[in-house]
């Protein structure tokens, strides 16, 4: 069977380059005699992948040797207790921005550890939009900003970084990391799920700047606090083996087209391409208001609820897999990460033509 196209939103495409790296290598790693599924991540072999996958990421991102990089277990969504426990170590107050579903299941998670407040929401046109801020918009006092900073459910991403002055700022980029430079020195935390742009289901990434380690509160599980997990390199306990070698041969593939700056370029090709035919008809509905639109998670609906469906289900037949949207907003949602190439996009496109012609509204 031929490979299809996977819009989904997470797990999600990996490059066909890693994956055939990784067949090749499964039987066998180098000359270990054994796969990396089998071998002990205590193996200079094993400590080897590790090593590199983290000097990697560095000349990926750019990260400065002032921050950390853990490679942890638990999703992100783990990091929603993970970072208050860390962090909250002032004034006990964080002030985080609500966005979407996952910064508000971040916020809700904060709040059962100090004084947690949604200085802005975009809940009211049910998260169509990323809320603005300024540097007035926070307490002085807080320990720490949140942000999602694209929003995988709704489609959206921040369009500017918020000035949170000498607050550090903390984002979860759980479904953009990787997918354009960014300036990590403008963040005292990013953390992200790895499953969308990075490897497989398992692995979470967290970038931590070394003067927030070390205040964890004397009730934070070992397994969450960030400073035991960097005095330990990430070994602490066994970590997600597979995943970080995966993640190392998808650093190696992106440094491969030439960085972040190459995969900007391909990944704004892509979002223009779906954006463009979206703002060029009226049979499909894009809810998300331009300046915030993601270039990750495209949404879009026809209006009717059977359209939709429809819609979902031949495409499906067609080879263009995972296009139904999330249930809080319904329609289509798009995912094109990273991995996800021209042809699929340009195939979609040309299916939402046919499925338009063929289906007028009543």
């Amino acid at each position: 069977m031929e490979r299809v196209f996977n819009f989904s939103a997470g797990p999600s495409m990996l490059p066909e380059e890693v994956l055939a790296r990784a067949a090749a290598e499964m039987l066998c790693y180098e000359d270990s005699g054994m796969s990396v599924m089998e071998m002990s991540h205590r193996s200079p072999v094993y400590e080897k992948i590790i090593t590199d996958a983290e000097k990697l990421l560095r000349e990926v991102m750019q990260i400065p040797d002032y921050y950390k990089v853990l490679f942890l277990q638990g999703g992100a969504s783990t990091q929603f207790a993970a970072v208050p426990l860390n962090l909250l170590s002032g004034s006990g107050r964080a002030d985080y921005i609500l966005s979407g579903q996952f910064s508000t299941k971040a916020y809700q998670e904060a709040q059962k550890y100090g004084d947690i407040v949604a200085v802005a929401s975009s809940k009211d046109k049910n998260f169509s939009y990323v809320p603005k801020t300024e540097r007035s918009s926070f307490r002085k006092d807080a320990d720490y900003v949140h942000i999602c900073f694209n929003n995988t459910i709704y489609g959206t991403k921040f369009p500017y970084i918020p000035d949170t002055g000498d607050i550090p700022l903390v984002a979860d980029m759980s479904s953009c990391i990787l997918s354009e430079p960014i300036d990590v020195r403008k963040f005292g935390l990013i953390y992200a799920g790895a499953q969308k742009n990075m490897s497989a289901a398992g692995l979470t990434i967290v970038i931590v700047r070394e003067d927030l380690i070390g205040n964890a509160r004397g009730d934070t599980p070992a397994m969450l606090d960030y400073k035991i997990m960097a005095d330990n390199g990430s070994m602490y306990n066994t970590p997600p083996c597979w995943c970080i070698y995966i993640a190392k041969l998808v650093y190696e593939w992106i440094i491969s087209l030439g960085g972040l700056e190459e995969m900007k370029k391909r990944n704004e090709k892509k979002a223009k391409l779906l954006y463009d035919y979206l703002d060029s008809q009226d049979y499909y509905i894009a809810p998300v208001e331009k300046e915030s639109r993601s270039m990750m998670n495209v949404t879009f609906v026809t209006g009717n609820a059977e359209l939709d469906k429809k819609f979902a289900s031949e495409a499906s037949a067609a080879g263009l897999k995972n296009l139904k949207g999330h249930r809080s907003v319904g329609g289509m949602r798009a995912s094109i990460y990273n991995a996800m190439p021209q042809a699929g996009v340009e195939k979609l496109v040309e299916f939402m033509k046919e499925f338009a012609k063929n289906n007028p509204k009543t």
